[in-house]
């Protein structure tokens, strides 16, 4: 009894802690998503952001009917499905290479930090001059072996401008997947994947039946961070395309730019941007609904 006592008394004292810091959190984000909510009720010009009229649902339902939405949406799925798939293979198959303690292997995990902890804009800007049909060292590596004969214009095809730019954002966040999949798989008891040895089971096997459902909670993490940042990118576009060419790279956090900064509808923006945000959590759940299964990843 004393002990449950105590131990009441103590989350009392821990919930206390926390609230000034939840208030603090919930003031900074709950404000700016309250004022967006409001700006998408209303046709609001950017030149004068208070004066808008209120149009109620109508930014909402224009959007919903716009095929360049949609077509935008589809685009946008597509470098999330395209880039977090494959940076998550990447990432185990990279992570499993360090878990088996290969020549060099602290230096590779060292090695690993630094696509990661480059600046996305520096990321993009770096990559659009490998891109680039004049002096871009993509060209000048495919020449030198003969697969080309001459230099080509990456970014003038819009379906190979989009996975070029897919090709930047993997290169530049799977270390990220790598190092959350080596750390999980640092924390599984090496008993396990013995044991597993000794009753027969190769590599692979043990790979998949052992390692690969404890390690359920980490890819989980890492796929939830990865596609809401996947979902919204804008950046690394904004630096390698603008969006184009014909606008076959426009993403929807880039739509949203257009809609609020070039084309000045506010209201429209804010709609997007609040879309934007039920979409990600959408698909959040839906990670959550099918791999959290804290059963199977309890050790």
């Amino acid at each position: 009894m004393a002990t449950n006592s105590l131990r009441k008394q103590d989350a009392k004292i821990g919930v206390l802690l926390v609230i000034p810091s939840l208030l603090i959190i919930l003031g900074i984000t709950l404000q700016p998503v309250l004022s967006t909510l409001y700006l998408s009720f209303f046709e609001t010009p950017l030149s004068k952001p208070s004066g808008g009229i209120f149009i109620g649902f109508d930014n909402y339902l224009n959007i919903l009917k716009d095929k360049v939405f949609w077509a935008t949406i589809w685009r946008t799925v597509y470098f999330t499905v395209v880039s977090v798939g494959i940076e998550l293979i990447l990432g185990i198959a990279v992570a499993q290479l360090i878990h088996s303690h290969p020549p060099a292997w602290k230096l590779l995990r060292t090695c690993l930090i630094i696509p990661w902890a480059v600046p996305t804009v520096v990321n993009g800007a770096m990559w659009r001059w490998i891109y680039s049909a004049d002096y871009g060292a993509l060209n000048a590596l495919l020449l030198k072996f003969g697969i080309i004969d001459h230099y080509i214009a990456w970014l003038t095809n819009p379906i190979t401008a989009m996975n070029l730019v897919i090709l930047a954002d993997i290169w530049h966040s799977f270390p990220f997947i790598a190092l959350i999949i080596q750390a999980a798989l640092a924390s599984i008891p090496e008993d396990l994947d013995e044991a597993a040895s000794v009753d027969g089971a190769n590599a692979l096997q043990r790979f998949f039946s052992i390692r690969l459902p404890l390690l359920r909670s980490a890819i989980l993490i890492a796929l939830v961070i990865r596609t809401v940042e996947a979902f919204r990118v804008f950046d690394i576009i904004y630096v390698i395309t603008r969006g184009g060419p014909a606008f076959g790279t426009v993403a929807i956090s880039f739509l949203t730019y257009f809609e609020t900064f070039t084309y000045g509808h506010v209201g429209k923006g804010s709609a997007l941007s609040f879309l934007i945000s039920l979409f990600t959590l959408g698909m959040a759940m839906i990670y959550i609904r099918f791999l959290y299964k804290p059963e199977e990843s309890r050790l």
